[in-house]
C-alpha cells in the first residue's frame, strides 16, 4: 500500500530566502509544504484547500497577518486549523494580539528552523489541532467535511447520499490506500449480508458523476477494489 501524504503546512512569508528554508526543513521533517509571498495568493489558495497548519508573517508587503489570521479563525472551514505568528515584531502587544486572535503560537525572527519545526510538530499534537484534519482537501475546490457530514466545490454544496458520503470518507481516511469491495461494505454496512458488492459500483458510479472533475481521483484498481488517488 501507498504510504499516505505527509500533512499539509502553507507558509505566508514575503521573505523568499526564509520560505526556502523553512520549506527544506518541513520537508525533511515528512510534510508537504507550499509557500506564499503574498496574502492574496494565500488567501486564494485557502479558499479551495484546507491545509494542517500555517506559519503566518505579521509583515506582508499587501496585508496584515493578523488581519489574515482574524479571517481564519472567522471562517468555519478553517477556524480549526492551527496557525504559527512568524514575525520580526516581537513586542509584546503584537504577541498578546496574535494570541487573542487565535494563533496557537508565536516565534519571533531571528529563529532556528529545527525549533520551528519542533514547535509544528507539538502544535499538531495538541487534540484541537488533530480535529481539523476532519476536513479534507480531496481535489482543487473540493472539500470534505467530516463533522457537518457535507462535501463542498467553488459551486457549492455536493448532495451525497450517506452511502455515497461514508465511502468517500473510507476512500479519503487512508489516502492511496486500496480498499476491496468487501472492506468497503463492511465499513458501511457490518453484517448485513443482504448488500453485495455491485452495490459499491453503483454508489462509485454515481459519487463520480456528482464530483465532476473531482470524480476522476476515484479509481478503480482491477480485482482488487477502489482508492482515492493521491
Amino acid at each position: 500500500m501507498t504510504r499516505p501524504a505527509g500533512r499539509l503546512v502553507a507558509v505566508v512569508d514575503d521573505e523568499p530566502d526564509l520560505v526556502t528554508l523553512v520549506e527544506l526543513h518541513l520537508h525533511q521533517a515528512g510534510f508537504q509544504v507550499r509557500g506564499f509571498g503574498r496574502g492574496d495568493d494565500f488567501l486564494r489558495f485557502i479558499a479551495g484547500t484546507v491545509p494542517d497548519l500555517v506559519i503566518l508573517d505579521l509583515m506582508l508587503p499587501d496585508a496584515d497577518g493578523l488581519d489574515i489570521c482574524k479571517a481564519l479563525k472567522a471562517d468555519a472551514r478553517t477556524a480549526r486549523v492551527p496557525v504559527v505568528m512568524l514575525t520580526a515584531r516581537g513586542d509584546e502587544f503584537d504577541r498578546v494580539l496574535g494570541l487573542e486572535l487565535g494563533a496557537d503560537d508565536y516565534v519571533t525572527k531571528p529563529f532556528s528552523p529545527k525549533e520551528l519545526v519542533a514547535r509544528v510538530k507539538a502544535v499538531l499534537r495538541r487534540p484541537e489541532a488533530r480535529e481539523s484534519t476532519r476536513v479534507k482537501e480531496l481535489a482543487d475546490g473540493v472539500v470534505m467535511d467530516l463533522d457537518k457530514y457535507e462535501v463542498r466545490s467553488n459551486r457549492g454544496r455536493i448532495n451525497l447520499t450517506t452511502a455515497e458520503f461514508k465511502i468517500l470518507a473510507v476512500l479519503a481516511e487512508h489516502r492511496g490506500w486500496v480498499f476491496s469491495r468487501d472492506e468497503i461494505l463492511n465499513r458501511l454496512w457490518g453484517s448485513e449480508k443482504a448488500v453485495i458488492d455491485r452495490t459499491v459500483d453503483v454508489h462509485i458510479t454515481n459519487l463520480r458523476k456528482k464530483l465532476g472533475k473531482a470524480g476522476r481521483l476515484i479509481e478503480n484498481v482491477r480485482g482488487v477494489g477502489y482508492k482515492l488517488a493521491e
